[in-house]
């Protein structure tokens, strides 16, 4: 800001100078009040993220212990599905088709669990992604 004041007997215009000086520091007070406020929104934005990384942490966490239960239902489904195979050798053409529904079923259960897990991937994925453009788009408002 370029401002030329007109000169009196006694120096520049007391009047126009004093004026200049109220607009200088009503600008610069509203500039600080910006900037409070703009500091004051980063604040919460970290907040805020800190929040999210905490249910992304917390969000990890599930699907490990999820892909861990997958893990453990498939080992045991097998396992299971060896001692009911062995037994249907030695009880029958029944118990033998018995432990081939069952086994199925485990598998079918642990594949929707697999699905489940992808789906819960993608999704936690696409929350995330939202929230990072939310905050990028309160980068470019400001």
């Amino acid at each position: 800001m370029v401002n030329k004041f007109r000169t009196t007997i006694n120096g520049y215009s007391k009047e126009e100078v004093n004026d200049f000086v109220k607009e200088v520091t009503k600008e610069y007070e509203g500039m600080l009040n910006k900037l409070k406020t703009s500091c004051d929104v980063i604040e919460s934005l970290k907040k805020e993220l800190k929040h999210y990384k905490e249910i992304e942490a917390s969000l990890n966490r599930a699907i490990l212990v999820a892909e861990e239960s997958t893990s453990n239902i498939k080992k045991v489904a097998f396992d299971e599905s060896k001692v009911i195979i062995e037994d249907a050798k030695r009880n029958a053409t029944k118990v033998i088709n018995n432990a081939l529904v069952k086994a199925e079923r485990i598998e079918s259960e642990a594949e929707s669990l697999r699905r489940k897990v992808a789906v819960y991937k993608r999704r936690f994925r696409a929350l995330v992604e939202d929230q990072l453009d939310q905050i990028d788009s309160f980068d470019e408002t400001f």
